[in-house]
């Protein structure tokens, strides 16, 4: 069993909600996002998904894609983030790391030596936007062999064909995109939502987390009442925009503004069991 498999199960147990924060390696500069991981766990993260730092990155609204830049712009490279997770990895040993990106630097890397790296980090899943499952080949199970899960996306858009082959071949969990867009999109019809994760619910037993368009307690509240688990990342990410990533003061108040936001979620989604 993965770290991302048993966390959902203990989450069961306690008839828990995840919350999965989303933050971006490198940004606002590389010294901050060690720091700021153990932070997200602190203030209620269940599991975190890290950005990888891409010039490119199609699924991404303007908020993360301008995160992804500040982190390019301080220097931050697809290995250096790698190393922010074995370092963040030395004191926690049980918080699911999980790795989102593009191909492009993977291929790079080569997968492999991309897949070798990600274990002794300390990873423990993968979502490649770029690369669906039909594509994969064996990499799903490369992963498996090396204790990872593979995370496939779900859209309201998503054709029958491709449901079945991310149903067959996802791991850890479902993430479903809430709406028609790029992250951070602003409209978010819940009860669209609850009527498409019930559906996907019915379809398979991995737990289903929703992500997309989340962006306050209320909001997840509303998703958490049907899914697994929430996704929120452009709404923490925003806090590092339009400041000087070496005024020390600013970074430390985008921070607090982060965790003040993380403790707003966690209340909502512990809402629903209490």
């Amino acid at each position: 069993m993965t770290r991302i498999e048993s966390t959902f199960e203990t989450l069961k147990s306690q008839n828990k909600k995840a919350l999965i924060p989303y933050v971006m390696a490198g940004d606002p500069n590389p010294t901050t996002t060690i720091g700021l991981l153990h932070d997200l766990v602190k203030h209620g993260a269940d599991m975190i998904e890290v950005g990888l730092p891409f010039s490119d990155p199609m699924a991404d609204g303007p908020t993360v894609a301008l995160a992804g830049e500040r982190a390019l712009a301080a220097g931050t490279s697809t290995r250096d983030a790698l190393k922010m997770v074995a370092e963040f990895r030395q004191t926690d040993t049980q918080t699911p790391i999980i790795l989102m990106g593009y191909l492009n630097p993977v291929e790079i890397i080569g997968y492999d030596n991309f897949v070798a790296l990600c274990e002794q980090s300390g990873v423990d899943g993968l979502l490649m936007v770029d690369l669906p499952p039909a594509e994969a080949g064996s990499f799903t199970q490369h992963l498996t062999d090396h204790s990872m899960n593979e995370i496939f996306l779900l859209s309201p858009t998503t054709l029958p064909e491709r449901r079945e082959q991310v149903l067959t071949h996802c791991g850890g969990y479902i993430y479903y995109v809430s709406l028609k867009g790029v992250t951070g999109s602003a409209t978010l019809d819940t009860d669209d939502v609850a009527t498409q994760v019930q559906a996907i619910k019915a379809e398979t037993d991995l737990p289903v987390c929703v992500g997309f368009g989340i962006r306050d307690g209320a909001s997840a509240k509303a998703i958490g009442t049907h899914a697994d688990g929430v996704i929120v990342g452009s709404a923490l990410v925003q806090n590092f925009a339009d400041i000087d990533a070496n005024d020390t003061a600013a970074v430390a108040n985008a921070q607090r503004n982060i965790m003040a936001k993380m403790d707003e979620l966690r209340e909502a989604l512990d809402s629903l069991s209490a």
